[in-house]
């Protein structure tokens, strides 16, 4: 997939440091990296983070650069939430990645969230009135947050004053890695 040169921007990543689908952190970290932008994985802690494929085999293992402590959400153009079941059920309960994602959204930074990823956004209450896709068993959760879940590869929702990128699996992920680098490209 042919990439825009994303010189300058910056993402942040954030992750638990067990449990996030290996491809949905690793692919798009290299992606966006490869095409020039500057891309932080922001981990609880400064141990390494083990990936899970298909949530249950062993993945890589990949060093965060920083943690959630010390992430400073203003310094970045982009908030990119991975998924795998284990990582996003302990995101969406920890206070700092909710926090960032609240940030994010009120200062009219876009999101972009993948499978159980979208599960951070509707703990931050961010999802209301956005369309958005995720792994189907987020459906419920997302409705009962306001939000409006559709059956689509990638869905980029610009309403609200921010952009929200999400997608359901690792299998959408060139659709995914277009609109982020869409959103971040045309990033206040």
């Amino acid at each position: 997939m042919a990439g825009k040169d994303l010189q300058g921007r910056k993402v942040l990543t954030v992750v638990t440091n067990y449990g996030v689908e290996q491809d949905e952190l690793v692919v798009p970290v290299d992606h966006l990296r490869g095409n020039g932008a500057e891309v932080d994985v922001a981990a609880v802690s400064g141990e390494p983070v083990r990936t899970l494929v298909h949530d249950k085999e062993p993945g890589r293992t990949v060093s965060p650069t920083t943690t959630l402590d010390d992430a400073d959400p203003a310094g970045y153009d982009l908030l990119l939430v991975p998924g795998g079941a284990l990582n996003a059920d302990h995101l969406r309960m920890d206070h700092r990645a909710v926090e960032t994602a609240r940030a994010f959204a009120a200062s009219g930074r876009p999101v972009a969230a993948i499978c159980h990823g979208p599960w951070a956004l509707v703990e931050a209450d961010v999802v209301r009135g956005k369309t958005l896709t995720s792994y189907p068993s987020l459906r419920t959760d997302i409705g009962n947050a306001g939000g409006r879940w559709v059956d689509r590869p990638v869905v980029a929702d610009g309403t609200g004053g921010w952009t929200l990128v999400t997608s359901r699996t690792p299998d959408d992920l060139d659709d995914f890695l277009r609109e982020v680098e869409a959103a971040l490209v045309t990033s206040p």
